[in-house]
């Protein structure tokens, strides 16, 4: 998977240099994740259905709050 200049931080990565969330990468097929804060030590890669499901049960249960 190819994310070279593909990386983005969600609105939520926090105040001045938003250094305090995960980036994400997309492809047509895989999300990868890394740490912004370290992003040289390595990424998490999935399917992207995966992680769709992943982030819907993410706001499900803050619905549910």
């Amino acid at each position: 998977m190819s994310t070279h200049g593909n990386w983005r931080k969600s609105s939520y990565s926090g105040e001045g240099d938003g250094n305090e969330c995960v980036e994400v990468a997309n492809s047509t097929t895989h999300v990868a994740v890394r740490d912004s804060k370290a992003p040289s030590c390595g990424t998490l890669t999935v399917p992207a259905e995966v992680f769709a499901t992943f982030l819907g049960g993410i706001k499900r249960a803050g619905a549910e709050r």
